[in-house]
This record gives C-alpha cells, sequence and structure tokens, in this order.
C-alpha cells in the first residue's frame, strides 16, 4: 500500500498506533501470541472474558463492556486483532483459522487456561472458529451479529444476502480498496457505519464520535492492508483447499454454551441468515433478536448486550 497515493493522506499526516492507546477505566497493554504482538485494554479482576471487535472497529468497540465487566468481578480484555488498531500488521496470517490462534493463544499468554469469549462481526467468526478448533479455550461463548462461518457461507445462495455482502466482492481487487479507506477526501468508514447500524444510533453524538475514532483507526499505516486482507482470505478461500478444509473442520460441533445476539434490523448478516447457527452448537443454546437493533449491537445496545454478557458468563447452566 502506497501512503503518497493520490488522494490517500500523506504518511506524515496518518495517525500512528498510539492514536487507539484512548484513555478510560482500562489499562493498554501488550501481550505475544502465536508469534505476533496484540494490543489490548483490560479492565477488572476475575474470570477472564475476551471480547472480540469487527469491521471497521477496533478495541474501543466494546468501551461500554469493559467497565460493565470488570463491575460484575471479571478481568474484561479487549484486543485488537492482528492488523488493527495498536497491534503487529504482519504481510500475512488473516485466514480465520490462524485469527483463532492468535486469540487462543492470548489466553495462554494472559495466564489462563480458558476464557468466555466474546465476538462481534468478524470478531465473532473468529469466536465460531475458536470454539470449533479450541474447544477446550472457550469456557462459554457470545457470538454477535454473525452466523455460524458454514450457516454464513450457506446463506450466499440467498440473493438478499448476497447483496447485503456485496461490498466483499470490491474488497477482493488489490490496493484501490487500502487506497480508498485512507483517502482524506472520501468517507467510506462512515458509509459503512451508517449503513450496517440501526437508524436510532446514526443520530446520536455517540455515534459521530465513532466516526472519527473508526476513520483514524483505518488510517494507521497497513491497517488498511489488514482489514482488507481478512475478507480477501473469505473470498478467495472458498474454492481453494485451504477454505474447503477450514469449512469442513468447522462442521465440529461446539461444546460451549453458546448465546447469539443478533440485531433484528441487521442489514449487513440478515438475522434468518443466522438463525438456525444453533445447530452447530452441542452445548447449551440460546438465540437471542434485538427488535430495532442494527448491525452493531455492542454500541446501539450498549447496556443489553453488557448486560448479557455478564449473565451468560455466570448462568449454571
Amino acid at each position: 500500500m502506497s501512503a503518497g497515493t493520490t488522494g490517500g493522506a500523506p504518511a506524515d499526516e496518518r495517525p500512528d498506533a498510539t492514536s487507539v492507546l484512548l484513555p478510560g477505566p482500562w489499562i493498554h497493554r501488550d501481550a505475544s501470541a502465536n508469534g505476533v504482538r496484540l494490543h489490548l485494554a483490560e479492565a477488572g479482576e476475575g474470570p477472564l472474558v475476551l471480547l472480540l471487535h469487527g469491521f471497521p472497529q477496533f478495541w474501543w468497540a466494546w468501551r461500554a463492556q469493559l467497565p460493565v465487566l470488570a463491575a460484575a468481578g471479571f478481568r474484561a480484555v479487549a484486543p485488537d486483532l492482528r492488523g488493527y488498531g495498536a497491534s503487529d500488521k504482519p504481510p500475512r496470517g488473516y485466514d480465520l483459522p490462524t485469527a483463532a490462534s492468535d486469540v487462543a493463544a492470548l489466553v495462554r499468554a494472559l495466564g489462563e487456561r480458558d476464557a468466555v469469549v466474546v465476538g462481534h462481526d468478524w470478531g465473532g467468526l473468529v469466536a465460531w472458529t475458536m470454539a470449533a478448533l479450541h474447544p477446550r479455550v472457550v469456557r462459554r461463548l457470545v457470538v454477535v451479529s454473525m452466523a455460524h462461518p458454514r450457516l454464513l457461507r450457506g446463506g450466499l445462495r440467498d440473493a438478499r444476502q448476497r447483496r447485503a455482502l456485496r461490498h466483499v466482492l470490491g474488497f477482493q481487487l488489490p490496493r484501490l480498496p487500502e487506497r480508498r479507506l485512507t483517502r482524506t477526501d472520501d468517507d467510506p468508514v462512515a458509509e459503512f457505519l451508517r449503513r450496517w447500524a440501526g437508524p436510532d444510533w446514526t443520530q446520536t453524538t455517540d455515534f459521530a464520535e465513532a466516526v472519527e475514532r473508526y476513520r483514524s483507526a483505518a488510517r494507521i499505516p497497513q491497517a488498511a492492508y489488514g482489514s482488507m486482507e481478512y475478507f480477501r482470505w473469505a473470498g478467495r478461500s472458498q474454492l481453494r483447499p485451504d477454505g474447503l478444509r477450514y469449512a469442513r473442520r468447522m462442521a465440529a460441533p461446539v461444546t460451549a454454551p453458546t448465546l447469539q445476539l443478533h440485531g433484528g434490523a441487521d442489514p449487513l448478516v440478515l438475522p434468518r441468515t443466522a438463525r438456525g447457527s444453533g445447530r452447530y452448537v452441542a452445548g447449551a443454546y440460546e438465540w437471542r433478536e434485538l427488535p430495532g437493533i442494527g448491525h452493531f449491537p455492542p454500541e446501539e445496545a450498549a447496556a443489553e448486550i453488557g448486560t448479557a454478557i455478564a449473565d451468560w458468563s455466570t448462568d449454571p447452566r
């Protein structure tokens, strides 16, 4: 990715990784996991709860839940995934098995045997993958706004779901998506957030702040490349041996008790696509649809999501 491309932000005008070290009731630290350095925000003490963000976000997507979970007696940790925020941005490793291995290794790097794993959007795909491929690391699972990978793959037969994910096709192009994400005279981050969110959140000052934060984080050098590489792997692996092997491995039943939270007005991963993911869960399973909420429940329904995670993490079932 060339920082000097016409229309892009010059290198000396781009934010650096320290721009995501935002203050709050948490601490920032780094951990080495699976050969990469992952930045994380951490709050509280107790059983570990890992909070995995999606696109086009970074750890800050969980700003409302970190203090809530800490107050409920948990050690809440929100990492930046490989390629995002203040984490390492290597040239490769943006497939779901590697991302799941990163987070599984992070659990051990934090001195724990297992964790409650919570994932939203791409973080939800990582969480589903961890639960299938690293079951002993996942004590309980909460998936927000994301179908099980095999169900999402099958959902592409639905014309409405294909249209909802049409941006993934454009992301397959080399270099151009990164250039657009980092342009100073374009605003795709705001476009994605506005298009995928429910209408209530987009009218708030919190939404305006989120746009600024996520726009800035996308312009950290190499962050746009990392975020696009996840999409490229997902698209290009569909007919490749590694993608077919991944799909077969994901048939393994999830044994962790699983809570699935989904916005009833999610226009990106349609509720009818995600509903039914419980067929891949052998343990306790619950589906909850959130009326009027779009693709970003941790921010659109922050209090409800924080309470749901805390309750599910302690549910005696």
